[in-house]
């Protein structure tokens, strides 16, 4: 499902206007019929009673559309414009016309002072149309309009929105200030960022799009998208060890057992074939008793524990027979460590995949990420995004994608910013929206385990830029799972990693309805 910014949907009507002939009012009306369908098939119209809040924009006037469907059908309306009437052109101030001329009741609120008769309405309604604010909102709310939302809020009707929870900012998902907290969300064209993006996702409810006519051409060269499943290749039946991909860990040091074991263990339980982890000597063999099954490679120790830079001949020989290289998991911020990082990033001419205290050693020069030939995957969290960019994390925040798209290409890399629906970012602009995975996930060593899965969809075929898109979705597979089973509290890296097998054979077997349905993140109507 592609993904639009404000300003492209904004582009994408007057483009359907312009050169396909599709007039406003014919785009007007598909939203609010969607919408109305939406309210049919999930709620019901016939005998019940609904109140519609519309602001003095075009969301206003997609409200009234619904508003006419609604009394069609034998349902009872009472709309609520909030501000000035007059303020309606074009197509909303037809639907406005069309709305008084089938009298359907109506009543203005002005000022605060209004809102005394709305609560009595909405009491004795049956549930809430709002069509207020829409995705253009870049203010924050107040006066009469946080007034409306807060009564929505607490009414405990269903509610409806019309393109998006009125109060949250399209491009960002953030609140601005006060937001609808919707039941279900019918949003035109394509679903927008904010809709995608938490918190606005979250107060979504039940997200629908509507393509409203638009030809499927117009949105070919956007590039955001979610992240759908990709097939896997089919695993050889007469394969080694070495056939399903080789990766080096360098990871690990002094009190950080979990990270390095938990990044090379996830890659077997993934799929791949061959495990090998370089770690501090003194702590191998803790490592080996927790994971046998990989191949260890003691590394000489800084005087506080952690990998010397006396390895890096070594290190470097063995890159060199692996498919890819993990660098980070716990290898502490030791200055003599972070400078082995740099230099192997330098040195190594393949896939390299730099987490955790590896993005903080090239964060020192990030020129060395640019002058790479061979792919670099980058997996940040927001704090670690923030040293990459030299921006604050409230800076990222208001900008993610547009921020995420810059960094990419500018450094030639990969990235994967990890959060909540975590975004996957390519060199050429294309932006990623992973909708697997759930807040028990976020534990110490989930992104450890991260890495791992990404190094074993490329040991098992894909390529570099599938797999890790399939990565970040199989990893959030496995949590689900083993949230479905033990709940979201309390979910460790341990449960993600052991679940991982179970989420490869559930996404070669086919997921089922409700798990598409999730992972599209979206239905279409």
């Amino acid at each position: 499902m592609k993904v639009s910014t404000v300003e492209q949907m904004r582009a994408l009507d007057q483009n359907a206007i312009k050169t396909y002939g599709i007039k406003d009012e014919l785009l007007m009306e598909n939203a609010g019929l969607a919408t109305f369908s939406v309210i049919q098939s999930e709620y019901g119209i016939a005998g019940r009673r609904f109140v519609i809040f519309c602001g003095v924009g075009n969301n206003g006037g997609d409200g009234f559309v619904v508003a006419r469907k609604i009394n069609s059908n034998g349902g009872t309306v009472k709309l609520y414009v909030l501000g000035n009437p007059d303020k309606f052109t074009g197509a909303a101030r037809m639907n406005l016309d069309i709305a008084r001329r089938i009298d359907i009741e109506m009543a203005t609120i002005a000022d605060t002072a209004g809102m005394d008769s709305v609560r009595m309405d909405i009491l004795h309604a049956d549930a809430v149309v709002d069509a207020v604010f829409g995705t253009g909102l870049d203010r924050e709310v107040g006066g009469i309009y946080a007034s409306a939302i807060e009564l929505i809020n607490q009414s405990e009707k269903t509610v409806f929105s019309v393109d998006i929870p009125s109060g949250v900012n399209g491009n960002t998902g953030r609140i601005m200030g006060h937001a609808v907290r919707a039941d279900y969300t019918v949003t035109f064209g394509l679903p927008k960022i904010g809709n995608m993006l938490y918190p606005g996702h979250e107060l979504c409810g039940r997200l629908y799009v509507t393509h409203i006519s638009f030809p499927p051409v117009m949105y070919e060269a956007l590039k955001i998208q979610t992240n759908e499943p990709i097939k896997l290749p089919a695993r050889t039946r007469d394969g080694h060890k070495g056939t399903f991909g080789q990766t080096l860990f360098i990871a690990g040091a002094s009190g950080y057992y979990g990270a390095p074991y938990f990044a090379a263990e996830s890659f077997l339980k993934a799929g791949g074939g061959y495990s090998r982890l370089a770690s501090p000597e003194a702590v191998t063999p803790f490592l080996a008793n927790k994971g046998s099954e990989i191949v260890f490679i003691p590394q000489k120790e800084t005087a506080s524990g952690s990998i010397a830079l006396a390895n890096k001949p070594c290190l470097a020989e063995v890159a060199e027979n692996m498919d890819m290289i993990v660098m980070g998991p716990g290898l502490s911020l030791n200055e003599e460590t972070q400078q082995l990082v740099r230099e192997l990033t330098e040195t190594i001419r393949k896939p390299v995949l730099i987490d955790g205290d590896g993005i903080t050693a090239v964060c020192k020069d990030l020129d060395i990420i640019r002058q790479r030939r061979s792919p670099t995957i980058l997996t940040p969290h927001i704090g670690e995004m923030s040293r990459i960019t030299g921006l604050t994390t409230d800076e990222i925040n208001t900008d993610k994608i547009n921020i995420l798209q810059r960094t990419a290409g500018d450094l030639n890399a990969i990235i994967v910013l990890k959060g909540a629906h975590s975004l996957i970012g390519y060199p050429d602009g294309q932006v990623y929206i992973n909708m697997s995975g759930n807040p028990g996930m976020a534990t110490a060593g989930s992104g450890d385990v991260l890495t791992g899965t990404i190094a074993a969809m490329f040991g098992l075929g894909l390529t570099i830029e599938e797999a890790v898109r399939k990565g970040v979705f199989i990893h959030g597979l496995s949590g689900d799972l083993a949230a479905g089973e033990l709940g979201e509290d309390g979910i460790t890296a341990q449960d993600i990693l052991d679940y991982l097998p179970g989420a490869v054979k559930t996404d070669r077997s086919g997921l089922d309805e409700n798990f598409l349905k999730r992972y599209a993140g979206v239905r279409v109507v």
